[in-house]
């Protein structure tokens, strides 16, 4: 890991730009180097460059704060890229700027934060600002010498429809996400991959952060998966922090799936109407309740992906699933994955106690653990375009 401060004055890289050249940070294309500052301008509405990534891999933050006494940067996905269990602090510099060169880093999104003087904050110049049911965050998109696998390239692209719908079920109004792959046609029946999120994340999750729809254009035009439709629902169904919230959220997120989510597709969109039609799949949160309502709802669903995410007992978490001598063969496809970043930790015991469960039981599954990442972001944009996606619906 290389770590250098640097004061502004001398931090900023001056290139000539030439005809073809754009600036970046100014949202103007669906660029795969958003923040490499080709111009020198500064986002609108900002006051400084912030953060700026070069292409050997290296950032440098920046923030203007005259009176802060302290400035760090943290963020698990940034730290762990650069090997640093730690925050790591700015140097003050002339005029009350502040600055931190950092790296190389692998190209990846990266999720950080400031810390001022205690207190955690978005980097207020970074134009990149996450996008959830938590407080906020910033992204860093270290990019690579091309365009990566969840970028938006060249190549036929779906359409991503918004729902919004009234829930008999929470007695509100909700929304879920839709994908459907590009030439899609109403006489052609599709089948139905339904996506969630983990705890703190919203239905718009797996298309902003997840970049789901363009990693299934790009895996679509190189020929490697099926055209398939991505209904991505809230599964948030209750407050997170509610003190009962492990026993009411499975019974709630399963009449949500049965009664709302899945007859809203059906209804709208030319499906596979059967289970072996149907895939559950969700991280974190939405692993387990992929594990914990999925592994119930065989009558619905043949496929799973448990991502970042199982259980310490799951025979007793799933006695029917486990205890039903027919249930292996109404499983068509089934992954538990997580980042090498966190195999280590409370989730990755959790997802092999699964995995042992599973294979004890004889249930045929994908066990991959692999990526740099762990609890983030980089880990399931992997999982879904190496080994989900690609792997539902084979003939």
């Amino acid at each position: 890991m290389k770590l250098s401060y640097s004061y502004l004055g001398f931090s900023l890289i001056f290139l000539t730009a030439s005809p073809m050249t754009f600036a970046q940070q100014a949202n103007v294309n669906l660029d795969f180097n958003p923040q490499k500052n080709t111009e020198n301008l500064v986002p609108y509405g900002g006051n400084i460059i912030s953060p700026e990534v070069r292409d050997d891999h290296t950032i440098t933050f920046k923030l203007k704060a005259p009176d802060a006494t302290k400035v760090e940067l943290t963020g698990g996905p940034i730290l762990l890229a650069l090997k640093s269990k730690a925050n790591i602090p700015f140097v003050k510099g002339a005029d009350g700027f502040w600055a931190l060169t950092v790296g190389p880093v692998k190209p990846d999104i990266y999720v950080y934060r400031f810390i001022l003087d205690g207190v955690s904050i978005v980097d207020p110049n970074n134009t990149f600002t996450g996008t959830s049911n938590q407080p906020g965050y910033s992204n860093v998109v270290v990019h690579d010498s091309k365009p990566a696998y969840y970028d938006a390239l060249n190549v036929p692209h779906g359409n991503v429809t918004r729902h919004i719908y009234h829930s008999e079920v929470l007695n509100g109004e909700r929304e879920m996400f839709a994908y459907t792959p590009p030439g899609y046609n109403p006489k052609t029946k599709y089948p139905v991959l339904y996506l969630v999120g983990g705890s703190g994340e919203l239905a718009s999750g797996w298309m902003l952060d997840g970049r789901a729809n363009f990693i299934a254009d790009n895996l679509l035009a190189e020929g490697k998966i099926v055209p398939m439709i991505i209904a991505m629902p809230n599964n948030q169904v209750l407050h997170r922090s509610d003190p009962d919230h492990v026993n009411k959220t499975h019974k709630l997120f399963e009449d949500e799936l049965r009664k709302q989510i899945v007859p809203l597709i059906d209804k709208q969109y030319s499906t596979i109407r059967d289970r072996k039609g149907r895939a559950l799949s969700g991280l974190s949160m939405g692993g387990r309740h992929t594990e914990a309502v999925g592994f119930n709802a065989l009558d619905l669903f043949s496929s799973f992906g448990i991502l970042s995410a199982g259980d310490l007992e799951p025979e007793k978490l799933n006695p029917s699933f486990f205890n039903d001598p027919k249930a292996k063969e109404k499983v068509d496809y089934l992954l538990v994955g997580l980042g090498k970043g966190e195999s280590d930790s409370a989730v990755g015991k959790r997802s092999a106690a699964t995995h042992k469960a599973l294979e004890k039981a004889g249930f045929k599954h994908e066990y991959f653990i692999g990526g740099e990442g762990a609890h983030d972001w980089g880990t399931w944009r992997l999982l879904l375009h190496d080994k989900l996606l690609p792997s539902l619906w084979k003939k």
